[in-house]
């Protein structure tokens, strides 16, 4: 790889590293020479360094004229490409927005997500869902604007309890004409896209209006919406002079970094988001506040007037130059020293730093619950569990479970599932032996120091003879069997030398609950997916009368298709809506 990257340019550009064909990291670099091979020095690299090296078997570079389009292009190859071993903060959940109706005639408000392109009917996007939902009870108090849905909206006969509270206007009764209530509409859109002070000013001089026509009862009704406007602004302002602003916050820990967003519009936060990144020591600060910023602009829509950053950036000015060149050129980027946004600001900062903090304290309660069940077993060190567990649906569609358990908890990527025979379904110690033996077919380098089985002796005993056909008898296994009555904190520990007398209420007892439980889980869904699928059709779907409810019935009441088999027409009929001349038809076709 050396003699490969002695060809490479020591200018400005995009690198990527693949691995037999398949793109696994992108990054960009002042000096690309320098940069790559920073990757292979022989100084101490971190996991994630030491994996991208190891599988690199080749580089290509793309040199770019300076700094900002190195940045540029890197960003959008990222989202384009998804690398394994880059940061991704967006997942595929969009921003959630506010929808309106327009198209009814009737217009509602609603909380709608989309990757679509959006239109007039759409405000935002917001940064959180609970934003969407605050900012819509907002407008329901001062506008009285309907949120049910059109199903309901059409099938009312009388208002409902939103009207009784003053949250709706009853359209669905024809409590108010349709001019008013698009009039409403107008205002309530105003509300969310305008300055909440020239919101009041023109509902003042509606009043006044109101007031000289001699229509007292809608001038009082303006003033009602101008206290409720009034009383929520005051509620919600953080900054006296109505800013619109996002800030962003970055914070790292050794390999973990934080990120905080907040965004402020009209002077009022509308929402924070933040982000949790683990094996972040490739990454710099800059790095990660470029990573922050360009994905959370990667829509145009509802843009700051003002970004506030709550560090100082050494290339700050590379993030200035391409927000400017390719997202807005309106945009300023203020320095932190405004007495109204600095607490602001130092909340993002320990937002930021919190979730680095309650990553790693739960990472810890797991640490100490191995140390804890290391120590109870008399063992060295565990560091992996494999936890273990069957589930059938009516002695069919059984599927075996492997849930994994690393030091930090859950490591889902690892997770497994086995289908189970039909012949052995429902047979637990056939089934579980299946899936155990199948497990330790691909167990390499990464054994567990723990097999956790969902039973007691009889289960405990069959898993360590099948670890000894496999060679594999190093490997401590427990099983957990239910207490009376199902009880959680009653559950007994079974090992190879009897019971292990554990404290119910300790951390470690704890974790191989959760580990069974979440086997459980994973089992049961699995095998409960199967049964819905497998249900969508078969031979039963032939036979003329019989529809998804008689179907049910017959698979409830004999189990599995086989069962329907062997039972005698007497049998069926005893099922409702099955009569003679189907159940013999049934007999015919299985």
């Amino acid at each position: 790889m050396k003699d490969k990257i002695k060809n490479i340019p020591e200018s400005p550009g995009v690198y990527k590293f693949f691995s037999k064909k398949e793109l696994i990291y992108i990054g960009k670099a002042k000096n690309l020479k320098k940069r790559t091979s920073s990757y292979f020095g022989k100084s101490l690299k971190d996991r994630k360094t030491n994996q991208i090296r190891r599988l690199t078997d080749h580089i290509e570079v793309f040199i770019t004229n300076n700094e900002v389009e190195a940045l540029l292009l890197e960003q959008n190859l990222i989202k384009e490409n998804k690398p394994k071993f880059n940061i991704l903060l967006r997942d595929d959940k969009t921003y959630p927005y506010i929808y309106f109706s327009l198209d009814q005639e009737f217009p509602g408000v609603y909380l709608k997500r989309t990757k679509s392109s959006v239109n007039k009917n759409y405000i935002g996007p917001f940064i959180s869902s609970q934003a969407v939902k605050n900012s819509i009870k907002d407008i329901q108090k001062i506008f009285r604007v309907r949120n049910c849905s059109d199903t309901t909206f059409k099938s009312r006969t009388r208002p409902c309890i939103e009207f009784q509270m003053k949250r709706c206007s009853a359209p669905c009764t024809k409590n108010i004409s349709k001019e008013e209530y698009m009039e409403d509409i107008e205002k309530s859109k105003d509300y969310l896209t305008s300055s909440k002070r020239n919101m009041v000013s023109n509902l003042k001089k509606a009043m006044k209006k109101a007031s000289d026509e001699l229509n007292y009862e809608k001038a009082a009704d303006i003033r009602n919406r101008i206290n409720q406007v009034e009383v929520i602004n005051e509620k919600q302002a953080i900054t006296p002079n109505g800013i619109d602003a996002d800030i962003f916050s970055v914070e790292k820990v050794n390999n973990y970094a934080g990120i905080c967003i907040v965004t402020i519009r009209d002077g009022k936060i509308r929402g924070t988001k933040t982000h949790l990144v683990k094996d972040a020591f490739l990454e710099t600060v800059n790095n990660l506040y470029e990573l922050a910023v360009f994905n959370f602009y990667s829509s145009k829509a509802n843009l700051p007037k003002k970004i506030f950053f709550a560090s100082p950036l050494n290339e700050l000015y590379l993030i200035k130059k391409c927000i400017r060149d390719n997202i807005s050129d309106r945009i300023i980027f203020p320095k932190t020293k405004n007495s109204f946004i600095k607490p602001i600001v130092s909340l993002a900062k320990n937002n930021a730093a919190q979730i680095i903090k309650n990553h790693l304290s739960k990472k810890e309660k797991y640490a100490f619950a191995y140390q804890e069940l290391s120590e109870k077993l008399g063992i060295k060190k565990i560091e992996r569990i494999d936890a273990f567990d069957i589930s059938h649906q009516y002695m069919q569609q059984g599927v075996g479970s492997c849930v994994v358990f690393a030091e930090s908890g859950p490591s889902k990527k690892d997770y497994r599932l086995f289908n189970i025979p039909n012949d052995i379904t429902g047979n637990d110690v056939a089934s579980m032996e299946h899936v155990i033996s199948r497990r330790l077919k691909y167990y390499e380098d990464q054994k567990p120091d723990l097999i956790l089985i969902d039973g007691g002796r009889t289960q405990l005993n069959f898993t360590n003879k099948i670890l000894k056909n496999f060679g594999m008898e190093k490997i401590l296994v427990l099983g957990i069997a239910k207490g009376k009555g199902r009880v959680r904190a009653t559950e007994t520990i079974y090992t190879n030398k009897g019971i292990l007398e554990i404290d119910p209420h300790s951390e470690s007892f704890k974790l191989l609950n959760e580990a069974r439980d979440e086997s459980h889980r994973f089992a049961i869904t699995a095998s409960r997916k199967k049964i819905r699928k497998s249900n969508k059709y078969s031979a039963l779907d032939s036979v003329m009368g019989i529809g998804p409810v008689t179907k049910k019935a017959l698979l409830k009441k004999f189990k599995s298709l086989k069962g329907i088999k062997e039972a005698s027409k007497d049998d069926l009929m005893t099922i409702k809506n099955i009569n003679e001349t189907m159940a013999s038809e049934i007999k015919q076709i299985l």
